[in-house]
């Protein structure tokens, strides 16, 4: 794929958040209405699509590395978000939000369906593998104490619990489980439907979010944010895995799945644990709009 159909694509994406805006605007429905619809995508469809995408995948050595290499992108970019936040002087609330953002891309959403149009199978599988084993997992065993530490709910996380029952690594597990059983038509074919349902459910979900005052309330951070979530955190996959990877469609790979915009699953775990949600919404819309230029020109960089 080229650069100019890779921004289209992103586009696409934009222009759906912006039907889930417009919805919310003229009433038919509201900022509540996200909630049911994440669910949805969290315990069905999203599970499908990984399920479909992994079980007849041939699966490489490469795969561990790439996971690895998700977690160095995550503590690098959450290292960096924790030194933003205290030099700018942020509350608590936004803090944890901007953490969170700054450090796991929305390598699922729109990670998966990008992966799958730039890098074919192929590519989409290895998406997989660095989303769950990287950033999900990250999300699960560090991001949600963040959460906890600067949100201000009371619940407390068993970070194992949470790993062994998310949908999206049940999932996984489940297909690597049943490589070697042929799935009924009518069954993958039903997944397959359930599969299409996660980007544009995802998209409407956080148009129903977004408050656009936000973005003006918190400009400096949000820029701040931008620069490690679009530009820092692609370049440290790219220094790594061009020593530690040796398929340069690999280390494309890495450096695409790194560039994404904030993950939308933050928004979701920020109104569980109370932290500001106008902040990450906000971080989603700016990271995902400007995305469109940022992640053609990494790929760009990748392959010079």
């Amino acid at each position: 794929m080229d650069v100019g159909s890779l921004a289209r694509t992103i586009l696409g994406f934009v222009a759906i958040v912006a039907i889930g805006w417009g919805l919310k605007r003229v009433g038919l429905l509201r900022a509540e209405d996200s909630r049911p619809i994440n669910n949805i995508i969290v315990y069905v469809a999203l599970p499908a699509l990984i399920f479909q995408a992994v079980h007849p995948a041939r699966l490489e050595p490469n795969l561990a590395l790439i996971a690895a290499l998700a977690w160095a992108v995550f503590v690098a970019s959450a290292a960096l978000a924790w030194a933003a936040c205290r030099f700018l002087g942020v509350s608590r609330p936004v803090a944890g939000g901007f953490i969170l953002a700054a450090a796991l891309g929305n390598t699922g959403y729109i990670g998966y369906p990008v992966a799958l149009a730039v890098l074919g199978d192929r590519g989409l599988v290895r998406a997989i593998f660095y989303d769950v084993f990287g950033t999900v997992a990250a999300l699960l065993f560090v991001g949600l104490f963040v959460a906890q530490r600067l949100g201000s709910s009371d619940e407390r996380v068993n970070p194992f619990r949470e790993a062994v029952l998310f949908p999206a690594v049940l999932a996984l597990f489940a297909a690597l489980a049943l490589r070697s059983v042929a799935i009924p038509d009518v069954v993958s074919s039903g997944l397959d439907s359930l599969a299409s349902l996660v980007v544009p459910l995802i998209m409407i979900s956080v148009g129903l979010s977004l408050r656009f005052g936000s973005v003006r309330d918190h400009a400096v951070p949000l820029a701040a944010l931008v620069a490690i979530r679009l530009v820092v955190a692609p370049l440290v996959a790219l220094g790594v895995g061009t020593v530690v990877l040796d398929d340069p469609d690999a280390v494309r790979l890495v450096v695409l799945q790194a560039g994404m915009p904030a993950m939308m699953l933050t928004l979701v775990i920020g109104a569980r644990f109370k932290l500001d949600t106008d902040f990450i919404a906000s971080a989603i819309l700016v990271t995902t709009v400007l995305s469109v230029v940022t992640i053609p020109l990494m790929q760009l960089v990748a392959v010079a």
